[in-house]
């Protein structure tokens, strides 16, 4: 069983607050922006349920983080309740994330909800087949997600919608924000696209239009009755103190943090969290990434420890070392709450510790040149 630690005493360079484990690569969808690159065969060097059972029982080690079992598609893998059962049983927060294709009938929904998860995530991309389905590569997996939704609002199994925002559905964004409202989620999780995988550079949002999507996530936080959080976008947590400093300037009742985080029944990370601080993924086949997004491994739990990983391998103690990063990131007075997408400026650079490629934001007095995509005004807190 594991020990359960208050939120607000988590050490993240001690404990994550978020594990992932990638049960699978294997996917019968084809979306356009996998950071897997998904096939519909499952790879043989997958964790076998043996090992994932031992994964599981290192994992409570850390105390009880939350366990997100995701893919490709879990449910390719015949023990996945097996394996959700095991997670609930060690005291584990356990969630899983399925792919909307034929394998999710109600019967498997139902079969989720018996063995335990705490919640489960469904993707949505769009408010109209269109979109949605372009981004998924499979026509009806718009129509058969929203009756997930609906069978999930009714069955009281807490939902949490993930959208990546790209150029192909930025200008939808209020209407998914409309959409789901309508199933009662407990969070919005907002991805911004990391190019990896079939992730291209060229589909991703400019760095002013992530401005433009932050304020209306602000605002969103103020007024939807579930939680707004950003994946890969933890410079929205810069957006977020800036707004509220200016409207405390301006008289006006800025939101509550902790009262934001009340919304959402699993529970948010006190502090923010980010590839690596906060942070873990285990890959199908084991090894330990600071993020799905940031294929760098710092170990293999096949043969070694994920506790000892996460706590002690170089990269990791690396990458949670802020006084390391490097460019506007290195310089910035918000980089203890942000500190940038890892992922993504190893994606666009090739060094995970360099800026944050897509940030307007320039800390007071920095003069060195702009990175990609950065804007050339300065906003001030």
């Amino acid at each position: 069983m594991g020990i359960q630690i208050p939120p607000d005493k988590i050490d993240f360079s001690i404990s994550p607050f978020i594990v992932i484990w990638e049960v699978t690569r294997s996917c019968d969808l084809a979306c356009l922006h996998c950071r897997a690159d998904a096939r519909t065969r499952r790879d043989p060097r997958e964790l076998t349920t043996y090992q994932g059972r031992n994964l599981i029982d290192d994992i409570a080690g850390f105390g009880s983080p939350l366990l997100v079992l995701t893919g490709g598609d879990p449910l390719k893998r015949e023990d996945i309740y097996e394996l959700i059962a095991c997670g609930v049983e060690k005291g584990l927060r356990t969630t899983v994330s399925p792919s909307v294709t034929p394998l999710l009938t109600d019967a498997s929904i139902l079969k989720l909800k018996k063995a335990g998860i705490s919640r489960m995530a469904v993707s949505l991309d769009g408010s109209a087949p269109l979109v949605h389905d372009s981004f998924r590569g499979v026509n009806g997996s718009y129509t058969r997600t929203i009756e997930v939704l609906s069978l999930c609002a009714r069955e009281g199994i807490p939902i949490q919608v993930n959208t990546t925002v790209t150029k192909y559905n930025v200008g939808d964004f209020d209407n998914i924000a409309r959409l789901i409202s309508g199933f009662d989620p407990v969070l919005w999780s907002v991805f911004f696209l990391v190019p990896t995988g079939r992730g291209r550079a060229a589909d991703s949002v400019s760095a002013d239009e992530y401005e433009e999507v932050f304020a209306k996530m602000y605002e969103l936080s103020k007024t939807m009755p579930y939680d707004v959080k950003s994946t890969e976008a933890p410079h929205y947590r810069r957006f977020a103190a800036q707004a509220r400093v200016m409207e405390s300037r301006a008289g006006k009742c800025p939101l509550d943090a902790a009262a934001e985080r009340k919304r959402d029944s699993i529970g948010r990370a006190p502090q923010g969290i980010n590839d690596g601080k906060g942070f873990v993924f285990v890959s199908h086949t084991g090894e330990v990434y600071p993020s799905g997004f940031l294929p760098l491994s710092g170990g293999n739990v096949k043969n070694g420890s994920i506790v000892d990983i996460y706590r002690n391998s170089p990269l990791f103690r690396e990458i949670r070392d802020y006084d390391r990063l490097k460019g506007k990131c290195g310089a910035c007075e918000f980089k203890n709450i942000c500190g940038g997408s890892r992922a993504r400026a190893y994606a666009v650079t090739g060094d995970y510790m360099e800026s944050e490629p897509f940030c307007v934001y320039v800390p007071k007095g920095y003069e060195a040149g702009k990175s990609l995509g950065e804007s050339a005004c300065e906003t001030e807190i």
